[in-house]
């Protein structure tokens, strides 16, 4: 079993390092998460402005607007705007999931822009892309002056003085007028590579291993990667911001799409490299600024910013979780037009019409969510996503009081394999139930969600797919040899029990799958022991003519056993003129007693109808003393190597034995024990006989004498019973004298009945010399 459990554990292995299981675990992955992780709620920490379609269509109507800001994508005038109406809303920072990396046909926009930047006093945070066609920048040289958290190293950039002024830009009476913005024809202030790698790059301190690289494939063969031998592979830089943003805004931060394979946005990673320097997404580049971090550290499977620290895998990377499906229903959302129409309102005196509370508190993220803005992906809730809501999760993870969803080690995921495979086989091999072999290609992958779906509810990836492989390649293998060895096994219990057992048991047994256990079990059955009266005696008649011997006990032997084996017995052995069977095994039987006791009935008339026939031909008495008890046994093969049989072994086995008998003490035909009478007492007749000690055992049991089925007993008898019960009871109270006068009525009423005549000679005998420490306790001798 563990050779199977093993050997399909390294092929499902194989087969998820060769990424054939990836697109079942993502899809594994995606039900769980949206199972198990959804409805957080809304944030707390983070509220988005959407550019939505109502935004572009608004401004597209308002001439005012568009003179002044003109259609998708809008002149930087509007930004400031939005920036100066956000910090009056309170909001905590403003994070732009956007570049702004080409300048505007009037530079003065730039200006006025990057003056509204340095004025207000709210964090401002930009998104930079990447490019392979991008120049490369110089090392960023962190050593000298590190990097103030919100605040770029200074640099020459453009000065109140060279910014139009932008306090008294108000929308004039005339629709046809603009802003009071002028165009400056002076050049903007240059900014140096140096200087321009320090806003970009960000002390990223990694143990363990190098920040991922980023590549990509826009311009195959340049800057190309080492060890990229067919030249698709290109190194990408980051794409510089217009100049004049240089040391107005609070940090840059890379915005390019981190999808799977399949176009899913499922995982992040919070630093890239482009084996110069490296640079943090915006979202940590964000935390480190709010948290007034100096520098990242991402070691030992944690990322730490600031004075938090996050658990995410070893690679650096982890999971996003979503904690939700729609934008809406995880973050507060307010469309672009409103801010902007607060600002107008704003501006004339009025209230901004704004609720307080989305933004006061809150880091406001800026991303657009029309289709026509090409923003659009797809993450394990919904196939259509704006992309904003990656930033926005990952920031409501680092501000708040999130987590990242990481892997389990992969210790724990090969063990938890194994111990998958190895239960479906252990399972399987011994059940042997085809039910089960039927549904567990569906309980297996089931069971695998609901336990990594409990898991993954505290933030961990639990392996679906590898784990459910293994248990399924392992169960084909159980079955496969399950039915393998069936059919020997069958073949073989046909021709074990055929001989032994009516041939439609044994065939029901093999059907239903309930076959015995040969190596042995604890079963409860009903033993069943018979001997003929005198055999010896018997046997000697027959010195001379030893066939006729044999021919007569066949006959005896044969027509016993067919009544035993129609009421289910299985013949355990003979032992000359004795006959041995079991009843509840090899084949469960819940009704073992109750066939035991109708088998002895039906061998004792078939034994009645011998006699006469025996009589008849003038061939010895066959009559017969039977014994059943029920009891727990040891039931299965016994023997040695050369001749072994199924057969069953226990105390319940020997007093059934001694039951039979004791018959011949009690003047009884069929007398069973205590266990028996308990479980068949709803459909048998009996006569209490005794109390009695078994030689070698301190428990007195009582026992009693089998007499038909319930309701066969006839007047006569009953009466005869109840009588003797009556004289028991007196004889158990010491009563003897009155005990023997009470059975000598009864014997001269009923002189054939046994019981009563063993039970007067003992009376007689005690009444003439009573037994010392008496307790109505007979013991029965071996």
């Amino acid at each position: 079993m563990l050779g199977i459990a093993a050997l399909s554990t390294v092929l499902s292995a194989l087969a998820w390092w060769g990424g054939w299981l990836d697109d079942l675990e993502r899809g594994a992955y995606d039900q769980a998460l949206t199972a198990f992780t959804d409805g957080r709620g809304l944030s707390p920490t983070v509220s988005v402005v959407v550019i939505d379609q109502g935004t572009l269509d608004g401004i597209r109507a308002n001439e005012r607007y568009t003179l002044n800001f003109g259609t998708w994508p809008y002149s930087r005038n509007l930004w400031a705007r939005v920036v100066e109406q956000l910090e009056a809303e309170g909001a905590r920072a403003i994070v732009f999931d956007a570049v702004m990396d080409e300048r505007s046909s009037d530079a003065s926009t730039d200006l006025a822009f990057a003056q509204v930047l340095r004025d207000t006093r709210i964090p401002f945070f930009l998104g930079v892309s990447t490019n392979a066609n991008a120049h490369p920048l110089p090392r960023a040289d962190f050593d000298a002056a590190p990097p103030t958290p919100l605040a770029p190293p200074p640099v020459p950039v453009a000065t109140p003085e060279d910014a139009p002024s932008v306090g008294e830009e108000t929308f004039p009476e005339d629709a046809g007028e603009a802003f009071t913005d002028t165009p400056d024809e002076r050049v903007l202030p240059a900014v140096t590579a140096e200087e321009m790698a320090r806003a970009l790059a960000f002390p990223v301190k990694v143990q363990g291993h190098a920040p991922p690289l980023l590549e990509g494939r826009e311009a195959a063969g340049e800057h190309q990667v080492p060890g990229d031998t067919d030249g698709t592979r290109a190194v990408r830089h980051p794409v510089p911001p217009i100049p004049v943003l240089v040391g107005a805004v609070d940090g840059f931060g890379l915005v390019d799409t981190e999808t799977d394979p399949d176009g899913f946005m499922r995982r992040t990673r919070f630093a890239y490299s482009d084996g110069v320097n490296t640079y943090p997404t915006l979202p940590v580049r964000v935390a480190a600024g709010l948290f007034g971090a100096e520098k990242v550290e991402l070691s030992d499977g944690l990322l730490k910013v600031g004075g938090r620290q996050y658990r995410v895998d070893a690679d650096g990377g982890a999971a996003m979780d979503y904690g939700g499906g729609p934008l809406h229903e995880r973050f507060r959302t307010v469309p672009l037009l409103d801010v902007l129409d607060g600002w107008v309102r704003r501006e004339s005196g009025q209230p901004s019409g704004l609720p307080r509370e989305v933004f006061r508190g809150k880091v406001v993220v800026i991303g657009g969510t029309a289709l026509g803005l090409g923003d659009i992906k797809a993450t394990s809730f919904l196939a259509e996503v704006p992309g904003v809501m990656k930033q926005a999760s990952v920031l409501d993870t680092l501000l708040g009081d999130g987590r990242f969803i990481t892997r389990t080690p992969l210790a724990v995921d090969l063990g938890l394999t194994l111990l998958v495979a190895l239960v479906s086989v252990v399972l399987l091999m011994t059940t042997r139930w085809t039910p089960l072999e039927i549904a567990w290609p569906v309980v297996l992958p089931v069971g695998m969600y609901l336990v990594a779906g409990l898991v993954l509810s505290k933030g961990s990836h639990l392996l679906m797919a590898l784990p459910s492989m293994a248990g399924l390649l392992a169960g084909v293998a159980a079955v496969a040899f399950n039915h393998l060895v069936a059919n020997r096994e069958t073949e073989f219990v046909r021709a074990a029990f055929s001989r032994f057992m009516e041939p439609k048991l044994v065939e029901q047994m093999i059907a239903e799958r309930k076959l015995p256990k040969l190596d042995g079990e604890n079963v409860e059955i009903s033993a069943f022991f018979s001997d003929i009266r005198g055999f010896s005696t018997f046997s000697e008649r027959f010195k001379e003519d030893p066939r006729s011997l044999v021919r007569i006990l066949n006959t005896y032997l044969t027509r016993v056993s067919g009544v035993l084996l129609k009421e289910g017995a299985c013949l355990d052995k003979y032992i000359g003129d004795a006959v041995v069977c079991l009843f509840g095994a090899p084949m469960r039987q819940d009704d073992h007693a109750v066939r035991a006791c109708r088998g002895a009935l039906a061998a004792k008339a078939e034994v009645d109808a011998m006699r006469e026939e025996f009589r008849a031909k003038g061939l010895p008495d066959v009559y017969t003393r039977i014994g059943v008890n029920s009891a727990v046994n040891f039931v299965g093969n016994f023997g040695s190597e050369q001749l072994f049989s199924y057969t069953a072994i226990g105390d319940g086995m020997n007093l059934a034995a001694r039951l039979e008998g004791a018959n011949k003490a009690y003047g009884s035909v069929i007398m069973i024990g205590p266990r028996t009478y308990e479980l068949a007492r709803e459909h048998i007749e009996v006569r209490e006989l005794d109390r009695v000690r078994v030689a070698g055992k301190t428990e007195a049991v009582t026992v009693y004498e089998l007499l038909a089925l319930k309701g066969g007993l006839d007047a006569r008898k009953r009466t005869t019973v109840e009588r003797y019960h009556a004289a028991l009871a007196l004889y158990r109270e010491a009563r003897f004298e009155e005990a023997a006068s009470a059975l000598e009525r009864l014997a001269a009423e009923d002189m054939d009945d046994g019981p009563t005549k063993a039970l007067l000679e003992r009376c007689r005998k005690y009444a003439e010399s009573p037994p010392p420490g008496f307790d109505g306790v007979a013991s029965l001798d071996k």
